[in-house]
């Protein structure tokens, strides 16, 4: 990483909830407020923008750990600010302070740890994941035709 990411460094977005934000399951919506999904999403996102600026060229940041409590709602229409605090920063790991508010009440907070790696080292372990998968389900199509 380049140098000067510190404890304290902060991004932030904002969004505006909207009914794709619900939480739903097999077609159904279970509450018509801001799902706990899409939350942790908009904290990932922030928890990023405080790494993207400190990245060399061949790194990467990906999430590693995540401890978070939803703790209230926020509805459709409402504008929900999403908060990264950097409190700790090693050579492979960056660790922020998440938080989700509204103008009303807080709605979520947390811990979001990201490791940050060589990327091409990753994009082979992915391929050669995916190359394990696709022969594995190669074998097992090949298996049930006989």
């Amino acid at each position: 990483m380049k140098s000067g990411l510190q404890p304290g460094a902060t991004a932030e977005c904002t969004v505006t909830v909207t009914e794709e934000m619900f939480p739903a399951f097999d077609g159904e919506v279970v509450h018509q407020v801001m799902s706990t999904v899409s939350m942790i999403y908009y904290m990932e996102k922030a928890g990023r923008y405080v790494i993207l600026p400190y990245l060399e060229e061949h790194e990467e940041g990906s999430g590693f750990a995540l401890n978070i409590k939803h703790v209230g709602p926020a509805v459709v229409g409402q504008e929900v600010t999403f908060r990264a605090v950097c409190t700790d920063v090693t050579e492979k790991r960056v660790v922020c302070q998440v938080t989700a508010e509204t103008t009303r009440n807080l709605v979520g907070l947390g811990t979001f740890t990201q490791a940050i790696f060589n990327k091409q080292e990753v994009r082979q372990r992915f391929q050669q994941l995916q190359e394990e998968v696709h022969t594995k389900n190669k074998c097992d199509r090949s298996d049930r035709k006989n």
